[in-house]
C-alpha cells in the first residue's frame, strides 16, 4: 500500500471539519473493523512507487483503553495534519503511516487492530477512525507487545528492503510492559503458531532490526507508576509527555530531530511556532523531547542503517545486526 499523494491543504480541511466534534461522533464503530483483524495477515507492506520513490513506513500504535482515547481523537481532530507537515519539513519526502489500536488481550475483544501503511490524508484518515475505541482494559496490563511482534514479522518496508533504512514505530501507552508475548495469544489473535513464548526484551530486540521504537507516555502522573520499566527496555526513548494531545507534536519531533529536519530542540520550538502551534504546547514538548535529544549531537544525527551502532538515547537491549 501507500499509494497516491499527499495534500497538506486538504488534510486541513478535513480536521477543520470535524471542529467540535465528540470522539462518538469521529468514531463510530463498535466492534472491530473487519478490514482491521490482523488474524491471517501476511505482510502489511509500504512500498515504493513513481509518485513516492523513497517511502519511509511509520507505524503509530495506539493504546485504546480507557482516557487513552484522546490521543487518537485529537490526531483525528486536530495535530495529525501537524506530523505530517513536520515530517515533510525534516525532509522525509515519502512518509507511509499505519495506525494500530492496541487493548488488553485478556479481558477486550479487539485487543489488536491494524490498519496499512497510506500516504493520502483521506486513506491515513480511513484507517485512524476505522478503530474501534473499546475502552475497556482489565484482567491484565495492555498488550503493547503484540504491537511490537506484528511490526517486527507482519511489515515489509522498501526502506528497509532497498535502502537498510529502518521505520519509525510510536507506541503510546499507560501501563507497565508484559514480560513476554504469550504463544496462545498470538496464535488466537494473528494466527503465527509460536513454539514458546517470547521474551519481551527479546521482541523489542526484533522489532529494533527495522523500526526506530518509541514509547510514548500521556502524562506525568501516569508516567511515574511505568516509566521506569520501560526505561529499564527502551532507555531514553520512552517519552513522558505533558498532556495526550501532545503525542502528534511529539512524534514529529523526534524524527525532525533524527533526520536532521531541526539541528536542536530550539530549532524545532522554532518550526512548530512558525506553523502556528500555541507557545504553551512548543514548550511542553520540547521539555519531554529534553532528555532523548541531549543524547543526540548538536549538528544532529542521521538514522543509521541496518546493522550499525544503536543511536544515542537507545540504552535498552543491543542486537541490532540483521
Amino acid at each position: 500500500m501507500g499509494y497516491g499523494s499527499y495534500s497538506h491543504d486538504a488534510h486541513i480541511a478535513m480536521i477543520n471539519s470535524r471542529q467540535g466534534a465528540a470522539q462518538s461522533e469521529v468514531f463510530v464503530q463498535r466492534r472491530c473493523h473487519e478490514l482491521m483483524d490482523p488474524h491471517g495477515v501476511k505482510f502489511r507492506e509500504s512500498r515504493d512507487c513513481e509518485a513516492h520513490p523513497n517511502s519511509l513506513g511509520v507505524i503509530f500504535a495506539l493504546d485504546v483503553s480507557g482516557s487513552m482515547g484522546e490521543i487518537p481523537h485529537a490526531l483525528a481532530t486536530d495535530t495529525l495534519p501537524a506530523f505530517m507537515q513536520t515530517l515533510l519539513d525534516a525532509g522525509v519526502a515519502d512518509p507511509q503511516v499505519l495506525f494500530m489500536a492496541i487493548g488488553c488481550a485478556v479481558g477486550d475483544s479487539a485487543p489488536l487492530q491494524v490498519g496499512q501503511f497510506e500516504s493520502t490524508e483521506r486513506l491515513m484518515d480511513q484507517w485512524l477512525t476505522y478503530m474501534y475505541l473499546e475502552g475497556g482494559g482489565g484482567g491484565g496490563n495492555e498488550s503493547y507487545e503484540l504491537a511490537m511482534f506484528f511490526a517486527a514479522r507482519h511489515t515489509d518496508m522498501d526502506c528497509v528492503k532497498k535502502r537498510g533504512r529502518r521505520g519509525y514505530l510510536f507506541i503510546t501507552g499507560d501501563e507497565p510492559p508484559n514480560p513476554a508475548v504469550s504463544r496462545a495469544q498470538v496464535e488466537r489473535l494473528i494466527g503465527d503458531k509460536l513454539s514458546a513464548d517470547i521474551p519481551i526484551a527479546a521482541v523489542i530486540e526484533e522489532t529494533q532490526r527495522t523500526f526506530e521504537p518509541f514509547f510514548l507516555i500521556p502524562d506525568p502522573e501516569r508516567a511515574k507508576q511505568v516509566e521506569r520499566q520501560w526505561r529499564d527496555l527502551l532507555g531514553d526513548r520512552v517519552i513522558a509527555q505533558a498532556a495526550p494531545q501532545d503525542t502528534g507534536y511529539v512524534a514529529a519531533g523526534l524524527v525532525s530531530l533524527l533526520e536532521g529536519g531541526a539541528p536542536d530542540l530550539d530549532g524545532l520550538v522554532k518550526k512548530y511556532r512558525s506553523a502556528g502551534i500555541p507557545a504553551d504546547r512548543c514548550s511542553a514538548v520540547a521539555r519531554a523531547l529534553t532528555p532523548f535529544a541531549s543524547t543526540i549531537k548538536k549538528n544532529g544525527a542521521p538514522v543509521p542503517k541496518l546493522g550499525s551502532p544503536r543511536l544515542p538515547g537507545g540504552n535498552g537491549p543491543s542486537g541490532y545486526e540483521r
